[in-house]
């Protein structure tokens, strides 16, 4: 027991230095820690690390689907919606149609059947890559919209493909029709279950008497009780997790309190990061164990398949990609459309965002050792072998290139958004604003013998002049020495906490004021 807990324990510093590393080449983590993983597995006297689907399943993609989708813009959604079903369904069975062909007709032994399970398993990108490195790059919204929202759906998609071609390799056959029908069902009735969790939960929150711990460990459940719950009625776990997830996004602000929002994020923030590493640590971690498990295959015929099936994958995604933007075109005539004329620019940058991770991982591992009948499952081992080599190539080809395709491609914004700084100056000066407004109006009467309204009305006129600075030296000078200050009232604080008089929790509360202020200055003046 003590040897397991310093091995997980060790993998976990090691994940740690490894983002470290990331960080400091400026490459994305998912990268680094695939490769991390990968270079970890052969050194010796290291375990096996046996992954166990089921858990891959419920203990990591339910909260990284929630976290991914609880943050993303509905509004943003809506308006795309249109070209993120696209990318969501139609080219994941298309996707999964090619695969197939190209798997039961060039590699030995593959049936159709089979080859839709593979096409299933690793049509859907990644989330969190794609999602990693546009943090670090420039591109239009709208890209990164479509690439999280397509995320966000594409995996429901891809596990009912999935689950359809496990049906039809164990029993032999395949009923079209009836496939179309569940595929509408289970989408459908995942979200109805997953709204209907989150109206349980919105309940609990607000009428139920909880504190911000309470309101915290609740949302840690949520993802949890919905994907459990949608699952046991056969339907998709996953739909129900996002549409969960964004049904309560939208009313955060009408059950949660201001403390609670502050301090879950800042938990989801850390357990977001640390499952979403361990996955990918994981990732690299699990090639020994393919490897070994390849049987008559060759590695040499393995690695040939598995490269051969990436090449078809990425130029798949990339035609379809095209042909989103061709179809909007045509498309365009006949109904409103928000962009009648895309371009190549942004689908080659969606085509090229095409990273594959945890889900395709946990879908090859969940593959059942042996048929129904009792016979072993056909062709697992090398399913297995290249999903692995598809995740690997397109995590660290695209990872990789992805900002270099996209400072080639050099894309204008068509939507013509503000810059980021300057919105966060026109929201702070029209905050400003209504408040200034809003005492003047209503209460100029009593605002001359009120100390603190005079104060108050103070330091908005202050943020009004804040916002106006425009990197000048006065403003530098203001940041400068007000960060010192609050050096100085921390230093204080912490002088104080030294004394048995003062309660301890009461100084933490103040450093933590003192920590949000210290980020609202440095978010005015970057």
């Amino acid at each position: 027991m003590v040897d397991t807990s310093i091995l997980y324990i060790s993998l976990i510093l090691a994940l740690l230095l490894l983002v470290m590393l990331s960080d400091w080449l400026k490459v994305t983590y998912p990268v680094i820690l695939v490769l991390g993983g990968l270079a970890l597995s052969f050194l010796p006297g290291l375990p096996e690390m046996k992954v166990n689907p089921e858990l891959m399943f419920i203990i990591f993609l339910p909260p990284l689907l929630y976290d991914a989708a609880w943050y993303a813009s509905w509004k943003n959604l809506w308006r795309w919606r249109r070209v993120i079903s696209g990318f969501a369904f139609p080219i994941v069975l298309i996707t999964s149609f090619v695969i197939a062909l190209v798997s039961s007709t060039l590699i030995p032994g593959f049936t159709l059947a089979l080859g839709f399970l593979l096409g299933g398993i690793i049509s859907p990108p990644d989330a969190v890559s794609a999602t990693s490195i546009l943090k670090h790059v420039k591109v239009p919204r709208r890209i990164s919209v479509v690439l999280e929202g397509e995320s966000l759906l594409n995996d429901a998609s891809s596990l009912i493909v999935y689950r359809f071609a496990l049906v039809a390799v164990s029993s032999g056959t395949f009923i079209y029709y009836e496939a179309a029908l569940s595929f509408v069902w289970v989408i459908v009735m995942g979200v109805l279950i997953g709204v209907a969790v989150g109206m349980l939960y919105f309940a609990a929150h607000r009428w139920l008497p909880t504190d911000s711990n309470i309101d915290i460990v609740l949302t840690l459940t949520t993802p949890y009780v919905m994907y459990l719950v949608a699952e046991n009625f056969h339907v998709s776990g996953v739909i129900a997790v996002v549409s969960g997830a964004l049904f309560l996004s939208e009313r955060s602000h009408n059950f949660l309190s201001h403390s609670s929002r502050t301090r879950a994020t800042n938990v989801w923030a850390a357990f977001g990061f640390l499952l979403n590493g361990v996955v990918f640590l994981l990732i690299g971690l699990e090639l020994p164990v393919i490897v070994s498990q390849l049987g008559s295959v060759s590695l040499g015929q393995a690695i040939y398949y598995g490269c051969l099936i990436t090449a078809v994958l990425i130029v798949t995604r990339i035609i379809c990609s095209l042909g989103v933007s061709a179809f909007t075109m045509f498309i365009s005539r006949f109904i409103k459309t928000e962009d009648n004329r895309p371009g190549w620019k942004g689908p080659i940058i969606i085509g090229w965002a095409g990273m594959r991770g945890v889900v395709s991982l946990a879908a090859a591992l969940s593959i059942p050792l042996m048929l129904s009948n009792g016979t072993t499952f056909p062709q697992r081992n090398l399913i297995l072998f290249i999903t692995f080599t598809v995740i690997l190539l397109t995590l660290v080809l695209h990872g990789l290139t992805l900002p270099l395709v996209i400072k080639w491609v050099n894309m204008d914004d068509p939507d013509h958004y503000m810059p980021p700084e300057e919105q966060e100056l026109m929201i702070r000066k029209k905050l400003a604003e209504v408040s200034l407004k809003y005492l003047q109006d209503e209460h100029a009467g009593i605002m001359s013998s009120n100390t603190h309204l005079q104060q108050l009305k103070e330091r908005l006129e202050s943020d009004m002049l804040l916002v106006e600075f425009d990197g000048t030296a006065e403003q530098k000078e203001y940041r400068k020495i007000y960060l010192y200050i609050l050096k100085k009232q921390r230093a204080t604080l912490l002088e104080l906490n030294k004394s048995l008089e003062t309660d301890e929790e009461m100084v933490k509360k103040y450093q933590g004021l003192l920590d949000l202020e210290e980020e609202k200055i440095k978010t005015i003046f970057h």
